[in-house]
């Protein structure tokens, strides 16, 4: 016989079962969301899109944790803080590779092409673009997110100079690829100046 009060009893139970489970759930992506900001210069600019400089071996597994499926590196493999094998990590953590090697002093359309066309042909998988520092990298970013995504100059912007100020060779190919697809570099209150060479 169907009794009404173990009926309720059994509904409570589950309630307070699913909300224990997903309180647990919140704090742990709470907890990987602040190992994430631990990565140089981690910036989050959308659900499915962030960049940084270089993760170490150990934050390559956090960012699948995280959820990323696929790691774009666009500087050298021989340099500064580089994993030469970062490839081959990532991959066996079961999350896609790709390199598109960036001169710092010589960044060519090319190279922002081959990277935008990567993700114009997987918009929605969750990618993370990294270099060494994140100045390569936001750079693209404010590209592919001004041209593509149709975020406005200012704001893509005020992202990128929370890592860097573009030098000239950077402000130069920025406004050569903003121009080769029809869009300006101005915004009202953008300041474009080229910071001083450091001493």
């Amino acid at each position: 016989m169907n009794n009404p009060f173990n009926k309720s009893l059994l509904h409570v139970g589950f309630v307070v079962t699913m909300s224990v489970f997903m309180s647990t759930v919140a704090q742990a992506q709470e907890t990987t969301s602040a190992k994430m900001s631990e990565i140089l210069n981690f910036r989050e600019y959308s659900s499915t899109f962030a960049s940084a400089g270089q993760p170490t071996r150990e934050q390559l597994e956090l960012i699948r944790d995280s959820g990323y499926e696929r790691v774009i590196y666009i500087a050298f493999s021989t340099v500064g803080p580089a994993i030469p094998e970062e490839d081959q990590l990532v991959k066996a953590l079961g999350m896609d590779y790709l390199h598109i090697p960036v001169d710092f002093n010589n960044p060519t359309i090319r190279d922002f092409n081959a990277f935008a066309d990567a993700m114009r042909r997987e918009p929605d998988t969750k990618t993370l673009l990294h270099c060494q520092i994140n100045a390569r990298a936001t750079a693209f970013s404010f590209l592919y997110r001004v041209i593509y995504e149709d975020v406005p100059v200012a704001q893509a912007k005020a992202d990128m100079n929370s890592v860097w100020h573009p030098n000239q060779v950077w402000k130069d190919f920025i406004f050569d690829v903003l121009a080769q697809s029809g869009k300006s570099a101005e915004c009202e209150n953008c300041d474009w100046s080229v910071p001083a060479p450091r001493q």
